[in-house]
Parts: C-alpha cells; sequence; structure tokens
C-alpha cells in the first residue's frame, strides 16, 4: 500500500489532548498551581512526601523525573549517608528534588551544609520550629527553605523566619502527625496566609481533592501514601500489598494510655504490633506504680517499643510485628502503580472536575 492511501493512525480514546474542553480544563489547572511549580521547578506542583526508608533515591528520582517533586527523607542519616543519598539521587534525575531535614538531628548543621554543598535547591525542615542559624544557613547557601505549619501562628512565625514555603499536614497523613485536620487546617491557613506558597497534605489521594484545596488557594500538595505503594518505591512487597489490601479505617494513631507518659502519635495500619504496643505501655505502667521503674525509665521503655520497627516493615516485610505507616489515604491505594501512572491519574481526576463544572459552551 503507498503512503498516499495508508489509513491514519486511530487516536486512543484514552489520550484527550485533542479535545479543546480538556486543553481549556488544564490550563486552568496550570493556572492554578503555577505558583507551586515555579516555586518547586516542577512540571506538576505535587510533592513526594518525606517517608523514612522509603523516599530514598529511586522514589524520589522516580517522581522528579515523572513531572513532581521528590524529597529525600533524611530522616537519622550521617552526613556522609545523606551526601551519598544526594549524588545517588542526582545520578537518576536532572529535575529539582528536594531534602527533608529533621530540627532534632544532633548534626543538623552538618546536614544543611551536606545540601548546600550539592547544591540542593530545596530543604524541607520537619519535626518542630527551627532555629533562625538554620534557616539562614539554607538560604544563605542558596537553597529555599520549606517550613511545616501545624496551626496560623505557627505559620506567621516562620515567614518572619524567612521560610520561602510551608506545608500544612493534616492528622489523616501517616507517621507522625499533629492534632488537626487538613480540612480544618485548609479554613484556617489558607485564606490567611498568602504571602508564601503553602502546599497542602494529609489523607490526599485524588486529583479532585487536590484541585479543591489549590481553588482555596493552596499552591501544590504533598503526598506519601500512594507513592509508598508505587512500583519504584523499595518497600518491601508485602508492605505494598498491605496498603492495597487496607482501608481507611485501618491506618489509625497510637494510642495513649496514660497522660503523664506521652505517646507522638503516629498513624498507621492496625496489626500485632500496635496491639501489642498497647500491652507494653500498661506493663510499663504497672512496673512503674509498682515502683520497679522510675518515671524516666518508664518513658524511655515505651518509646524504645518502636525501634528499628519501621525498618522492619519497609525493609524486611514484617508487617505484623513492624510499623506500618500510612495515611487515611490508603484505602484509595487499589494497586501498586508507576509513580508516573500515579501523577498522571491525579492530573487526570483534577482535569476531569474542572471539565464538569466549567464545560465549554456548545
Amino acid at each position: 500500500m503507498s503512503a498516499s492511501v495508508m489509513p491514519a493512525p486511530e487516536m486512543p480514546a484514552s489520550v484527550p489532548m485533542v479535545d479543546p474542553e480538556y486543553q481549556a480544563a488544564r490550563q486552568q489547572l496550570d493556572r492554578l498551581w503555577a505558583r507551586g511549580t515555579a516555586f518547586l521547578g516542577s512540571q506538576v506542583a505535587i510533592m513526594g512526601g518525606a517517608m523514612s526508608w522509603v523516599s530514598e533515591r529511586h522514589l524520589v528520582s522516580a517522581i522528579s523525573n515523572a513531572g513532581g517533586f521528590g524529597v529525600i527523607a533524611c530522616g537519622a542519616m550521617s552526613p556522609a549517608l545523606l551526601e551519598a543519598e544526594i549524588a545517588a539521587t542526582q545520578a537518576r534525575t536532572d529535575k529539582p528534588f528536594g531534602v527533608n531535614l529533621i530540627t532534632m538531628h544532633p548534626k543538623l548543621d552538618d546536614l544543611i551544609g551536606v545540601c548546600v554543598a550539592a547544591k540542593v535547591g530545596h530543604v524541607v525542615l520537619a519535626g518542630g520550629v527551627p532555629s533562625g542559624g538554620a534557616m539562614r544557613a539554607i538560604k544563605d547557601g542558596g537553597a529555599k527553605v520549606i517550613g511545616f505549619a501545624p496551626a496560623l501562628v505557627l505559620g506567621k512565625r516562620l515567614m518572619k523566619l524567612g521560610a520561602d514555603a510551608l506545608i500544612i499536614e493534616g492528622s489523616e497523613a501517616g507517621g507522625h502527625i499533629g492534632p488537626v485536620s487538613l480540612t480544618v487546617l485548609a479554613q484556617e491557613i489558607l485564606p490567611n496566609l498568602r504571602e508564601l506558597p503553602v502546599f497542602v497534605a494529609g489523607g490526599l489521594g485524588r486529583g479532585d481533592a487536590i484541585l479543591g484545596m489549590l481553588e482555596m488557594g493552596a499552591a501544590g500538595a504533598q503526598l506519601g501514601t500512594r507513592f509508598a505503594a508505587s512500583t519504584e518505591s523499595i518497600a518491601h512487597d508485602r508492605f505494598k500489598q498491605a496498603f492495597v489490601r487496607a482501608s481507611a479505617r485501618d491506618a489509625l494513631p497510637s494510642v495513649q494510655l496514660d497522660e503523664r507518659f506521652p505517646v507522638i502519635p503516629v498513624r498507621g495500619l492496625v496489626n500485632d504490633g500496635t496491639r501489642r504496643f498497647l500491652v507494653h505501655q500498661a506493663e510499663t505502667l504497672r512496673r512503674f506504680q509498682s515502683g520497679e521503674l522510675t518515671k524516666e525509665a518508664a518513658q524511655l521503655d515505651i518509646e524504645h517499643f518502636w525501634a528499628g520497627s519501621l525498618r522492619r516493615a519497609v525493609v524486611d516485610g514484617d508487617i505484623e510485628g513492624g510499623s506500618v505507616m500510612a495515611g487515611q489515604s490508603v484505602g484509595m491505594v487499589t494497586r501498586v502503580q508507576p509513580t508516573a501512572e500515579i501523577l498522571d491519574e491525579l492530573v487526570e481526576q483534577a482535569v476531569r472536575a474542572l471539565m464538569l463544572r466549567n464545560p465549554l459552551p456548545a
């Protein structure tokens, strides 16, 4: 058959680029998160949540290469380990990505130095209000600072300290959580703190939900749980499959039995480990009340229960005894997907929602 009579290839029904209505909605979405994409330097204003043992070179580079913004979870890494992780990530992507540092890390200054030397463009400071010195060191090194704001007053304080952007994370998130839901935080903060880009996090699993937050004034969103179960995540397959099987009600925060012994709330899937933690707390309280343990020793005994448990779950696949940290959006994890597919799906959902709201005239 000659070229002149070759039939034109059919455009798959799933490809919407030729649809003017779709194009208009996608352009509207791009306008809504333009502040976020400009700040991050990414195609879409979706950040990967920093998850210890999960947010490393493979997942971080995959998110950035797919158009999002990956973030390395430094956690308890030494400066040498972080330096190696950044270099390995840079070898896998030439797109922007960030590093999440814990403000309580004993070598925070050295970790900041590693980020500056490696020319990391964005540093996320988590785990408490950072010092002005730490923020100045990051900014003087040429990087942008992103802080966590669990309340409006703290958001304004971080802004005065020099933060370039904020993340507000609701209690629906996985891992260590605060007491307030994203729904409430967004209403409290987004209308009243417009000087900086604000990214929303906690329980987000669909693009239309992200769209609603953008329309309230958010610059973008941060997701962790869905990416933890992605193809590129190095988490054990048993860990990922636990996410696929779980519903939102399976992801609950840890319980504190006695106010004298504070337990930092951690949201994860209920398993044998969480049940044993309650028994362990009760037994430790009994030993304290009988005089067998001092208050300080009892508190340490409670805190040490979960030592190494996240690694056991993520790396070793011990989903019964380990800590399977997950947000309530885990109920929207229906299968293990490539990172690029997750991002495409989120964008598609947001665009389709805009099309329903703003149809073009016939």
